[in-house]
């Protein structure tokens, strides 16, 4: 007879024999190949997930780069042409006294896309060290990093309306540099990193540390 104490680990849907659909939600029997509402192909864990992960995570490093080191807007005035990278427009916000959209800037175009780097370069990490985090905190982080991806294309949206709007020939016209497009395909690689992370490796580590 077990001590009230003593607490058992949580059963889980692989050891119960299902199998969920990743498309759809609905619960299988782990034998099943094909989802009866979807027929999205069932798999108990996707084994390649790190290799993705990580392929993409390389990918968005490297648009990140000259994301920050070529210019992100180009501006005429009176036939004058200036440029200014990401954090160069930070700096320039914050010497008009705009403090405010200047950090919203930085927020949104450094800070969080270099957070979101380190979190998905440690959720990779953490599936083979689980004693790094509590698992509830590593999947608190996961669902973090996948919200917030969609938000780091602020500095874009941003562009794009200028650019859009800001257009009065010779006088005053604004438009993207090749850092925006290079932004955007760093978060749309970060978010793809992201979504091909499979949270259930999360549970499986501490499942095969314990004894």
């Amino acid at each position: 007879m077990e001590n009230a104490g003593t607490s058992q680990p949580p059963l889980t849907a692989r050891a119960a024999g299902l199998v969920a659909c990743t498309q759809c939600g609905r619960v299988h029997d782990a034998e099943t190949a094909e989802c009866r509402r979807c027929g999205s192909v069932l798999k108990s864990r996707d084994t390649t997930s790190l290799q993705r992960v990580m392929a993409w995570w390389v990918a968005g490093l490297i648009m990140y780069i000259p994301a920050n080191l070529y210019p992100m807007l180009r501006t005429t005035t009176l036939g004058k042409d200036t440029s200014n990278t990401i954090v160069g427009g930070v700096i320039e916000l914050v010497k008009h006294g705009d403090y405010g959209v200047g950090g919203i800037v930085f927020l949104a175009s450094v800070i969080v896309p270099v957070g979101k780097f380190f979190a998905i370069a440690y959720l990779a990490f953490s599936v083979h060290r689980p004693d790094t985090m509590h698992n509830k905190a590593r999947q608190h982080l996961y669902e973090v990093v996948e919200f917030i991806g969609r938000w780091s294309m602020m500095d874009v949206f941003v562009v794009a309306i200028l650019t859009a709007l800001v257009q009065f020939n010779i006088v005053l016209a604004i438009h993207p540099g090749i850092a925006a497009i290079c932004f955007a395909l760093s978060v749309a690689f970060t978010m793809l990193s992201a979504q091909s992370f499979d949270p259930r490796l999360i549970w499986d580590a501490d499942e095969a540390s314990q004894p």
